[in-house]
């Protein structure tokens, strides 16, 4: 394992002082296919983790959009973060290791690490380690941490929550883990933004846009989602991923980072002030974004809600990723949906005015060779 850990130090574009990947390298491994493909496999029976979407350089259009939403909302981003990252702090202190969930999460880590070093002068370890929904949390890796930081408490981080699924695996998760190892892991997920009440760390429970969810890997450190595969994945390796170094022209990972930052002298009061309220509040999850999901569920005879993807950046990534039935928009007119329009027109999905929702919008997934979902 230890030869692992030297060749995941120099994965992806991220600085090492920023993160480490705990990942296993599959860059020369032919995983992609195509949407349609995909899906069909997928709803066939192979799990979403088995393959990868074929990853693009980003067109022109698309890059406009990203630069724009990140300049309209750097500030919005920064002040969720330190919101997020004092309480952190006042929960754990210099004792926190930031563990973020790959891929979505990875940023968001960087950004809360770099706010502790900005506001308090300490340096956190951060890595970022895969979890794959129904199959878990690479154990490889926590037990490679563990062992790295004895005594220290890890903070799980992610982006954002759609209906919960990552944070229920991640509870599910470390109970498993405990009974294994006799370790209780804190199963509090830290996230910008959690509209689906999913969390009590987190930095709004808006529905707002996080600029990141607008790109795939080229905001992301140039790696790809998590792959988990008998073939591929021993018992003692970690989980895996691909570093797309031919798309390095078009990464924009640390101008992302970069930006936000910037940012930060504005917002530390009103991060701590915010963050103070949130922890006096003690807020729990209530997971109050599935019962809007089971509603939908039932409205539209849809089989699973698995096909069913709530929240502005899960809304993202089924235009991006999968193959869309239909678009539920509680706003048309909302800026965090332009990208959503865009993309939406481009693939030719039908958009639904759905106003009685408190996510911003739900991706449908098409039930494939049929004319529903």
């Amino acid at each position: 394992m230890n030869e692992i850990i030297d060749e995941m130090k120099i994965f992806g574009s991220y600085a090492e002082k920023d993160v480490i990947f705990l990942l296993k390298d599959l860059s020369n491994i032919q995983l992609e296919g195509s949407i349609d493909n995909r899906e069909k496999q997928i709803q066939s029976g192979q799990h979403y983790s088995e393959s990868l979407p074929i990853e693009y350089f980003p067109p022109d259009n698309y890059m406009q959009l990203f630069r724009e939403t990140l300049n309209g909302y750097k500030h919005k981003v920064a002040l969720c973060t330190g919101i997020v990252s004092e309480q952190i702090f006042q929960n754990k202190g210099e004792d926190a290791v930031l563990v973020s969930l790959a891929r979505a999460g990875t940023p968001v880590g960087i950004l809360i690490k770099r706010y502790i070093t900005a506001r308090y002068q300490v340096d956190l370890p951060h890595y970022s380690v895969s979890i794959i929904r129904d199959k878990g949390l690479d154990e490889n890796a926590i037990l490679y941490i563990l062992k790295q930081h004895p005594g220290k408490k890890i903070q799980f981080v992610d982006g954002w929550t759609g209906k919960g699924a990552i944070s229920i695996e991640l509870t599910k998760a470390c109970h498993r883990f405990h009974k294994r190892y006799g370790i209780m892991l804190d199963d509090t997920l830290a996230v910008l933004a959690d509209p689906g009440h999913c969390s009590g760390l987190y930095g709004t429970r808006e529905d707002f846009l996080i600029p990141s969810a607008c790109l795939n890997s080229t905001v992301s450190g140039l790696v790809s989602r998590t792959v988990l595969t008998n073939e591929l994945i021993g018992p003692d390796d970690f989980h895996g991923a691909k570093y797309y170094e031919e798309l390095k022209s078009a990464d924009v990972s640390n101008e992302f980072l970069e930006i936000v930052t910037k940012e930060f002298p504005f917002i530390m009061n009103e991060a701590s002030k915010e963050a103070g309220s949130k922890i006096n509040l003690h807020e729990e999850a209530t997971f109050k974004g599935m019962q809007e999901v089971l509603n939908i569920q039932a409205e539209f005879n849809i089989e699973t809600t698995h096909y069913i993807k709530p929240g502005v950046g899960e809304t993202t990534r089924v235009l991006l990723r999968r193959v869309p039935w239909r678009i539920l928009m509680k706003d048309p007119e909302s800026p965090y949906v332009r990208h959503i329009l865009m993309l939406a027109k481009e693939r030719n999905v039908e958009i639904i005015h759905y106003p009685n929702m408190s996510y911003t919008c739900c991706g449908l997934i098409k039930k494939v060779g049929k004319n529903q979902c």
